[in-house]
């Protein structure tokens, strides 16, 4: 009931701006400059996990990007979930650079059930499902594989320090079961919302890594096991793919490393950026 009602209200009552509270417009031209002003950019954290992909973001966590993404995600201003779409469409882009012929597949890194009933929403496949769109619109092949479920319940990452972080989500993630078959054939990209430390992403790679589908597969891999090249609808041949910086985790056999795109990250992320 409570899903309906965002749905409804956030079509037919007043809107403010969601970054700047300016009336009479969903986003205004400053604010949804703040989020889609810039090229999207490779991330790290400050104090970077093990097992963290490429991670790619569209603009810095502050101001009126903060504002957007918390009125989307707490405060259910659902009819922002379209230009947030076209950030992470943008951020997607850039993390599965160029030459990538077979599909995207945005894997959303979930929430808890407890949070998506509390929201009413779940916000991260709603704007995975916008930026599916808008690559669509671009000429892309994409498509939301919504395969990561919690196997078990975490605490609150609020308040919690990298090091917690990363503890209160350490196996935590997986992969539904039979579901690692919709990974195959096409570029896995994590998406979120946000990346503040990178543990849930980190984790979510390894739940993704770690299915074990058809054991460790290292035909056509670099020097850590990696695919390359020759699998077909991929990069031309010797294009490298994504690499898996750490870790020795059986990957799924037919599926590159994952990469990932979030709408934003800390500004830290970015000022710390060593391409």
């Amino acid at each position: 009931m409570r899903g309906w009602w965002r749905e409804f209200s956030g079509l037919v009552l007043p809107a403010s701006c969601g970054g700047c509270g300016r009336p009479r417009t969903a986003l205004c031209e400053r604010c949804r400059a703040a989020l889609l002003g810039a090229p999207a950019r490779r991330v790290r954290p400050v104090q970077e996990p093990d097992g963290l992909p490429a991670v790619f973001a569209a603009a810095r966590y502050e101001d009126a990007v903060r504002a957007v993404l918390l009125g989307h995600k707490e405060r259910g201003a659902l009819a922002l979930a379209g230009v947030l779409g076209r950030a992470l469409a943008g951020a997607v882009r850039a993390a599965a650079g160029p030459g990538v012929r077979g599909p995207l597949l945005l894997v959303p890194v979930p929430s808890s059930r407890r949070a998506v009933r509390a929201r009413g929403h779940d916000a991260t496949r709603r704007i995975a499902l916008a930026a599916a769109g808008e690559l669509r619109r671009g000429g892309a092949q994409a498509r939301v594989a919504a395969v990561l479920r919690q196997r078990r319940q975490v605490a609150d990452q609020a308040g919690l320090r990298a090091p917690q972080r990363l503890a209160n989500l350490s196996g935590a993630l997986m992969v539904a079961g039979g579901a690692e078959r919709l990974l195959r054939g096409g570029q896995v990209v994590l998406v979120d919302d946000l990346m503040t430390t990178g543990a849930s992403l980190a984790e979510a790679t390894r739940a993704i890594r770690e299915t074990g589908v058809g054991g460790p597969h290292t035909d056509g891999a670099d020097g850590d096991g990696c695919l390359r090249q020759g699998i077909p609808g991929f990069s031309p041949a010797g294009a490298p793919y994504p690499r898996c910086d750490r870790g020795t985790a059986p990957r799924i056999r037919g599926v590159p490393c994952p990469v990932a795109a979030v709408v934003a990250a800390t500004p830290e992320s970015f000022a710390i950026n060593r391409n």
